[in-house]
C-alpha cells in the first residue's frame, strides 16, 4: 500500500463512493460530485483519483456486466475497503479536533 495520507479531492471522491455504495462508477462519481460538493470533476482526473484510491488499499473496484446501452462496455464500480473506512474517520477526527479548538470569537457571525 503506499502513502495513507487523504488529498482533499481524494476525500471527496471516497466520502462521494460510500455514499453511492453500489452505484460507484466514474460518471456517477463525477455527477454527484458537482450536484453535492459543487465541484464539476473532469472524468479523468477521477479516473486518476480512482487509481491513487486504489494502490492505496482504500477502494477496490470490480467489472459490471456488459449492456448493449454501452456498445458491450462493463462499468468499473468501486467500493470503499476496511482501509478506506479507516482513512475517513481519521480524517473526520483530524478536522473535527481542529474544529473544535478554533476558539468562538473566531467562529461567531460579524
Amino acid at each position: 500500500m503506499k502513502g495513507t495520507n487523504l488529498g482533499e479531492f481524494e476525500e471527496l471522491v471516497l466520502l462521494t463512493i460510500a455514499t453511492l455504495v453500489n452505484d460507484a462508477y466514474s460518471v456517477a462519481i463525477c455527477d454527484e460530485l458537482e450536484k453535492h460538493a459543487g465541484r464539476a470533476a473532469k472524468l479523468g482526473v477521477v479516473h486518476a483519483v480512482l487509481n491513487r484510491l486504489e494502490d492505496k488499499g482504500f477502494v477496490k473496484s470490480t467489472l459490471g456486466e456488459a449492456t448493449s446501452t454501452r456498445g458491450g462496455k462493463r462499468k468499473r464500480y468501486y467500493t470503499v475497503t476496511n482501509g478506506g473506512k479507516a482513512a475517513l474517520i481519521k480524517a473526520k477526527e483530524v478536522r473535527d479536533e481542529l474544529w473544535n479548538r478554533i476558539p468562538d470569537l473566531i467562529l461567531k457571525k460579524a
